[in-house]
């Protein structure tokens, strides 16, 4: 039986992304994907609020490349492509502070 294992990371600052996909090189296969850009949701419980199956509803057309929880239950964020930030920020802001419906 074949099991495949993967793990996902951003980082902020690429002064060392030479160095660090170096290091990751000396035991797994590392794929580097450029023009990402993270988009939070933040509320007081937002994982358990029942709106929250909207969030994902409204991002339906993006193209999502990673979902993180934080470590609280205060947060999701979403790893998109840059070139749709502007337009998912629009998205989610029409649906949180002018209250439109999905």
């Amino acid at each position: 039986t074949t099991s495949e294992i993967a793990v996902s990371l951003t980082i902020d600052n690429p002064t060392y992304i030479n160095e660090i996909v170096t290091e990751l090189e000396t035991f797994s296969l590392v794929e580097v994907d450029s023009y990402r850009t993270i988009v939070c949701a933040v509320g007081n419980h937002i994982v358990h609020h029942p709106d929250t199956p909207k969030l994902f509803q409204i991002l339906q057309d993006v193209n999502v490349r990673m979902i993180s929880y934080g470590g609280s239950n205060n947060n999701i964020s979403f790893l998109i492509n840059t070139s749709d930030k502007k337009e998912t920020l629009r998205k989610l802001n029409r649906y949180m502070f002018e209250l439109e419906s999905v």
